[in-house]
């Protein structure tokens, strides 16, 4: 059945817009206009659902997400037990990896996918890689853990792009390292094998779910193996998601196995392509932004675990310059916010540079819309979602805003969005629909409880093993 949904305001085309109204019919937007006068009844219209004092944005996407990493929240802060860098906080994260039981990355999957919708996001691209047992030996179905996180998908309502990770090995001329067992696949035909089928597994599930390949980074993953990947990934037309340029040491690793920065090693393998994104991409050589600008490929920016994690801070400024798309993600779960990350990505620059507003203007957009259209549009054009906008014919994907809530409160239409984007409290989020089924409604998710305890009984038992 078709439904119409009239709050106060609607964001369309970048501007909130009174008097509008959502239609949706079997998950998707099939109108989005005016209300007609002859449509305007009253309270208790069957297909109507009024939303007074709200409005009404598209969902937002996440495009990088280690949903296990959910777990770590609050364990990882100190010295005494992460260490002071990211090397160092790699071995509580493997830690965590190899505690954890099958059904219990299921309810951690759940957790991280909760906070999600409560916080807005309504699509969610899960960097995969968590494929063996503790032990590090295949399960009798190898994409069995990749199961579990789609299932909590599902359990949740959220819609996910499953990227399936190639671990290969600890680093360029590095022996094994224990901590990643459970990451490893060290042939790439039977990895390809496993990805085959989960791919046309996932072809008969819901329209929610769909699937994507997703190299760990250089140091993981070697030439040839890189390669296979990357031509079958490109054959079927899939996103290619990859971590890149995260750490100094990687870029020296790089030079130091193939003789070229990660960029040029992946513009020579021929990734550099609008199907790719890579992940973080901090620290940038002479000549890699004209290589990426060149590929129109996305740069998944993750500030609030990038600030976390003491990674650095991106040149967004320069790299929207060069014509690089700029998608959001939480990545290791310490703030699951979009709009953090947003916030972030300018305030960044800003401390940097000593000026305000630096991005604004850039793409002939405002710096409000820009920075919302990087939480959305671009995370959909990442994760070839058909989704991220309020258009005809697109995923009915949105949320809604109270208009009262007080971070936002007495707002006008033409500042809705900056005050949205740069102020907004979570707690303003009020509903949430994936493929036009309501979520969350006012504030709650309706399984909330249930993940919540499930998650506590298993965070009382990694507290006594990490």
């Amino acid at each position: 059945m078709s439904m119409s949904y009239r709050p106060d305001l609607v964001y369309v085309d970048g501007r909130f817009r009174s008097g509008y109204e959502l239609v949706t019919d079997a998950g998707t937007i099939v109108s989005i206009g005016p209300v007609k006068a002859e449509d305007a009844g009253g309270e208790g219209v069957s297909g109507v659902r009024r939303l007074p004092g709200r409005a009404l944005l598209p969902g937002m996407i996440d495009i990088h997400s280690h949903s296990f990493q959910r777990a770590l929240r609050g364990k990882a802060e100190s010295r005494r037990r992460s260490g002071p860098d990211f090397w160092s906080w790699r071995n509580i994260m493997y830690r965590c990896a190899l505690a954890l039981r099958p059904e219990e990355i299921y309810d951690v999957a759940r957790m991280a996918f909760l906070e999600m919708t409560l916080a807005g996001i309504t699509t969610v691209g899960e960097f995969h890689y968590l494929h063996r047992t503790p032990a590090g030996e295949a399960y009798a179905d190898p994409n069995f853990l990749a199961k579990q996180v789609i299932r909590a998908a599902e359990s949740v309502g959220i819609r996910i792009v499953l990227l399936r990770c190639a671990y290969v090995r600890a680093g360029f001329e590095l022996p094994p390292d224990s901590g990643q067992i459970r990451f490893i696949e060290p042939d790439v035909e039977r990895f390809l094998g496993d990805s085959e089928t989960l791919r046309n597994e996932i072809a008969a599930m819901a329209s929610s779910v769909s699937f994507g390949l997703a190299p760990h980074s250089v140091r993981a993953v070697p030439r040839d193996y890189l390669k296979a990947i990357s031509c079958w990934a490109q054959t079927h037309g899939m996103p290619l998601h990859m971590h890149v340029a995260e750490q100094p040491a990687e870029i020296e690793a790089c030079v130091a196995e193939y003789g070229a920065t990660p960029f040029e090693f992946l513009d020579e393998l021929g990734l550099m392509t609008p199907d790719f994104t890579a992940i973080h991409a901090i620290h940038l050589q002479a000549g890699e932004m004209e290589r990426m600008g060149r590929g129109k490929i996305t740069v998944g920016a993750c500030p609030t675990t990038e600030r976390n994690l003491g990674d650095g801070i991106l040149d967004a400024d320069a790299l929207i310059d060069a014509g690089v798309s700029i998608a959001f993600g939480t990545d290791s779960h310490t703030q699951t916010d979009a709009l953090e990350n947003a916030r972030e990505l300018e305030s960044n620059l800003r401390l940097r540079h000593l000026q305000r507003a630096v991005l604004d203007g850039r793409q002939g957009e405002s710096l409000p819309v820009l920075l919302f259209d990087f939480a959305t549009r671009a995370g959909a054009r990442s994760l070839q979602v058909v989704a991220g906008s309020l258009e005809v014919g697109k995923a009915a994907d949105f949320f809604t805003v109270d208009l009262s809530e007080a971070s936002i409160a007495g707002s006008l239409p033409d500042e809705l969005l900056t005050n949205i984007v740069f102020s907004m409290s979570p707690r303003a989020i009020r509903d949430v629909a994936v493929d036009g089924r309501v979520i969350v409604a006012d504030g709650r998710h309706a399984m909330q409880d249930e993940i919540v305890e499930a998650f506590r009984s298993l965070q009382m038992r990694l507290g006594t093993e990490l």
